[in-house]
């Protein structure tokens, strides 16, 4: 069995100390922090779009699509249809007013957001059967499928 010299092998490896210099940088804190901040931001590359969790279900005459929609009112939720697509879209906006002792306006701010998510079912959707109901942050749209309709071969 061969043993080699610890002080040999390190002079072999000509990037020995470069590697340890580059391990130290990285585990020192500024560098640590930016990398924990960059770890974040690919978790959720948008923070301040809020984008909302969508559930299509299909049972034998109908299609339910189900959204998530805790907190939003009924009048900030929109709904389209176009050809055999869904769009659900979700409007909100705040208002932040700060005042002093003297109720002097001193900084307002006002944000907007908008969401949306669109749904394509596999065939074109009939608006006037189609059924949403929102209640308790629960939005439930009920789409029937269409019946088509079966020809018959004549022979000839």
């Amino acid at each position: 069995m061969y043993m080699e010299d610890p002080k040999k092998k390190d002079r072999n490896e000509p990037f020995g100390d470069l590697m340890k210099s580059m391990n130290q940088l990285f585990h020192e804190k500024p560098v640590r922090g930016f990398l924990q901040t960059m770890d974040d931001f690919f978790k959720n590359p948008f923070p301040n779009s809020s984008s909302f969790h969508v559930d299509v279900a299909e049972t034998e005459k109908e299609h339910i699509i189900s959204a998530e929609l805790p907190g939003i009112n009924r009048e900030q939720i929109q709904i389209d249809i176009l050809d055999n697509y869904i769009t659900i879209s979700v409007k909100s906006s705040e208002m932040v007013t700060e005042e002093d002792e003297k109720n002097k306006i001193f900084r307002r701010q006002q944000s907007m957001q908008r969401s949306s998510r669109t749904v394509p079912l596999p065939q074109p959707v009939n608006e006037k059967k189609v059924k949403a109901v929102y209640q308790n942050g629960l939005l439930q749209i009920t789409v029937p499928k269409q019946q088509g309709k079966r020809i018959v071969i004549d022979e000839s």
